[in-house]
């Protein structure tokens, strides 16, 4: 090897004293690091002992108003600021109270696996590296959990809404009869069209519309008794479409909708698409890994025929947020979605190029080390544990329906499904305006005083209180207290209205 000094320049000023994000001393970092550990452990050991929620006072808001700051902080600072205003107010879907919209309830394994996938600080846009393999062998569980043959491919992203996206995208470009990325969609011939149930998640309406295929493309399917698509009425909507001269493209499954938990016959969808000749999605995103709960799995029947999935391991496998997942039976189908080959990412057959481009699968070049939370929980606590924990979910679910039945004023607006509990405080005599009155009171005040995190919405004009378990950590006591909770605010909140 030469000698880089001879005939080497004389280096700028601005080098000869070079900085570093890296500590001066790693030994007080390290102390430090012990501490936030140790401060994390008893966060989540007492978490059943705060509130599940409360409001954040305005000094508190003011200090993430200020502008960005320009000269530095000790570390240990910073972090009491974090402890003292972050930790201390946090959304609280780790809380075994929390039942509000759908979220999971995070797992400590899990918060390691992120910090050391930063820690490792690997980009998951491809490359040979043991990351990758990492994230192709999550992949690959989620599909054999739900049932997809070997030769399907998927790619892990943000979350549903993505993850919906991503199979979205595939069918459109499989289905719609021309080279779409090539000539785009005011090149299609005819409109297209995809057909969902009217209870489908809004996410798909931005789906469609970022597609460029408009809001009027996605055709919302009226639901049968039990909030699941009419079989009957998709086909008279595709026979209808196609006699108007519109493109009918893919048949959209729900597998558990977001307002009442109610699946789909995904079997009869995967028929209609097969004789249609259309693409089959499954979000799956509330329901998908039913797949794996012993006593549940019959409800999600079918799924394994989708085209593409979409699903959520932050929910069900309660990995901390954020972390998706699209499934593609077709792997070409998908990749030729997706794929790219500009002259600054060409794979090599040797080196760090010469692994897979995951990239090539999905939207991001650019992608976190999101698939080793999900691994290293799989690992410790086994598939076999996390259906059962589903299973559990589902039972309390209809043990809190039996309570609500056994409590009026209490009222049951749906039968459950899986595990989201339609319910509200129903006086009779009351008109449904004056319900909703109180019902959102009493859910705010739920909320404000640390009790218990449900969310609400309206199901065929009865406005109700939502209770979505997807929550590792709820015990039945915790139902109890809700219950007993509701009565006693719904009655205060009813006299103080009168």
């Amino acid at each position: 090897m030469s000698d880089a000094s001879e005939g080497s320049l004389e280096q700028p000023e601005l080098l000869a004293t070079p900085e570093t994000l890296d500590p001066a001393d790693w030994s007080s970092v390290a102390v430090l690091a012990h501490r936030i550990v140790d401060d994390a452990i008893d966060h989540l050991g007492r978490v059943r002992e705060r509130p599940v929620w409360r409001p954040l006072p305005e000094e508190i808001e003011a200090l993430y108003r200020a502008p960005v700051p320009d000269r530095p902080m000790p570390l240990e600072d910073v972090y009491r600021q974090v402890k003292d205003t972050v930790l201390a107010y946090p959304m609280g879907n780790i809380h075994p109270r929390f039942w509000s919209w759908y979220m999971g309830s995070g797992n400590f394994t899990g918060a390691l696996g992120d910090f050391l996938a930063a820690t490792q600080g690997s980009n998951l846009g491809g490359g040979r590296h043991a990351a990758a393999l990492v994230d192709q062998q999550v992949v690959g569980w989620l599909r054999d959990m739900i049932g997809l043959p070997e030769t399907a491919s998927g790619t892990l992203v943000s979350g549903g809404s993505v993850a919906n996206l991503v199979g979205l995208t595939v069918a459109r470009n499989v289905m719609a009869g021309i080279d779409l990325r090539e000539e785009g969609v005011a090149a299609l011939k005819q409109p297209m069209r995809f057909y969902a149930s009217d209870q489908v998640h809004s996410c798909h309406r931005k789906a469609v519309e970022t597609l460029g295929l408009g809001n009027k493309a996605l055709r919302r399917i009226p639901t049968d008794s039990r909030y699941r698509i009419d079989l009957e009425a998709l086909r008279a909507a595709i026979a209808e479409d196609r006699a108007l001269g519109f493109r009918p493209a893919c048949v959209i499954g729900t597998a558990g909708t977001v307002n009442s938990g109610a699946v789909d016959d995904l079997t009869a969808l995967a028929a209609i698409a097969a004789e249609e000749e259309l693409w089959f999605h499954v979000d799956g995103c509330i329901g998908a890994l039913v797949a794996i709960a012993p006593g549940n799995a019959w409800r999600v029947k079918g799924i394994e025929r989708a085209d593409s999935v979409a699903l959520d391991p932050h929910k069900w496998l309660h990995a901390p947020f954020e972390v998706g997942c699209a499934l593609v039976r077709d792997r070409t189908k998908h990749r030729e979605t997706f794929a790219v080959s500009p002259e600054y990412l060409q794979g090599m057959s040797r080196g760090i190029a010469s692994g897979q481009w995951l990239y090539e699968f999905g939207f991001q070049t650019s992608r976190g080390f999101a698939a080793l939370k999900v691994w290293m929980a799989l690992m410790e606590h086994g598939v076999a544990k996390f259906g059962r924990l589903i299973d559990q979910n589902i039972a309390q679910a209809a043990w809190l329906s039996d309570l609500v039945r056994s409590q009026p004023p209490l009222e049951l607006v749906t039968e459950p499904e899986v595990n989201i509990v339609c319910f509200r405080y129903a006086p009779d005599g009351q008109s449904e305006e004056r319900l909703k009155e109180i019902n959102l009171e009493v859910m705010l005040r739920l909320q404000e005083e640390g009790i218990a995190a449900l969310s609400d919405t309206t199901i065929r004009g009865k406005h109700c209180l939502r209770a979505a378990i997807c929550n590792h950590r709820t015990r039945p006591e915790d139902l109890a207290l809700l219950v007993s909770e509701v009565l006693r605010l719904g009655r205060e909140v009813d006299q103080s209205l009168a």
